[in-house]
């Protein structure tokens, strides 16, 4: 899907920008799944990977003497040896785990072959992740950035603050154009991981919705570090296109900076458009073995609420089969 015009061309061409309406509507298929402990079997976050996300934990909240009815486990010994009165410590679960969506909205992913843009499915998974977080009780937050800027939207409990991600999404996403002047920043990646790192302090869940463009050494490097103290997914959005190119014939490809007409039947073309986009994937991809961050592959074929529930073990959606 090759696309030449702005964002007057949403309504005749699904799948180019995200729409407002259609990412609020989302709210009722972000049911089902969770980013957090304790997943279905089948989920990828099971196994293994489960380990690596905390989920809630107990918070002290004071010391006060024994009363009947109370577990003797939470006898504080110690304090009832000094006063030769039993005291029991008091917690509370934790309940708060703020949720940070990281979404990519630069030049690079104003790309798709098939159902839908890059940036139109990273929108898409945003307002999922968006709209489940809040529903789980958590505060969520966004860090949206394209190929000028870092636009932060603090940790939030509220709708307001998921239509104010939500609309920011959309005004990055709509200001996408395959004649836009802005120049490709591949950095900004960066610059968006080191915005979660002063912000994420610790127990954040931070999911990463990007094509990963530009990928390198130091992006791996401050995935580590947020991934110390936070629960950190990656979810790379790619296109099939690199992975299946049709045998032959000419298209027109566009990055957002310029747009090529290439001959797919060449072997040397379709061999360094396939390695390029191989090559960043894997290494994405190996974040899960190397690093313990859950890679969550996200293609744009096909419908983002059904591949986000598959993903995370949620099953299909109700009225599907």
């Amino acid at each position: 899907m090759a696309h030449k015009g702005t964002a007057d061309a949403t309504t005749s061409e699904p799948g180019v920008y995200a729409r407002l309406e259609d990412l609020v509507a989302l709210e009722y298929k972000a049911k089902g799944y969770s980013f957090l402990p304790r997943q279905p079997v089948h989920s990828v976050l099971a196994g293994r990977h489960a380990s690596r996300m905390r989920g809630r934990g107990l918070n002290f909240e004071e010391l006060r003497g024994y009363l009947p009815g109370d577990d003797v486990r939470t006898i504080d010994w110690k304090v009832t040896a000094r006063t030769r009165e039993p005291h029991v410590r008091v917690y509370t679960e934790e309940r708060d785990r703020p949720g940070l969506l990281i979404v990519d909205q630069r030049a690079s992913m104003f790309f798709g072959s098939q159902r839908a843009m890059k940036s139109t499915v990273a929108a898409e998974v945003a307002a999922l992740g968006a709209w489940r977080v809040l529903a789980q009780g958590d505060r969520v937050g966004a860090l949206v950035f394209d190929d000028q800027d870092v636009e932060e939207i603090r940790p939030h409990r509220s709708r307001r603050t998921v239509l104010r991600i939500l609309g920011a999404v959309v005004e990055k996403n709509h200001a996408l154009s395959a004649e836009s002047p802005v120049p490709r920043q591949r950095g900004m990646l960066n610059e968006a991981l080191r915005a979660a790192e002063r912000l994420c302090t610790t127990d954040h869940v931070v999911a990463i919705v990007s094509d990963f463009d530009g990928v390198d050494d130091e992006s791996e490097r401050l995935v580590t570090r947020l991934a110390h103290h936070n629960d950190v997914i990656a979810l790379p959005v790619w296109d099939t296109l690199t992975g299946g190119l049709p045998p032959g014939g000419r298209v027109v490809v566009s990055e957002g900076e310029l747009q090529v007409e290439m001959d797919l039947g060449t072997e040397q073309v379709r061999k360094s458009m396939v390695e390029q986009a191989g090559k960043r994937l894997g290494r994405v991809l190996a974040w899960s073995s190397e690093r313990g961050v859950p890679v969550l592959p996200l293609t744009t074929a096909e419908d983002v609420p059904e591949q986000v529930r598959r993903l995370l073990g949620g099953g299909p959606l109700p009225g599907r089969s």
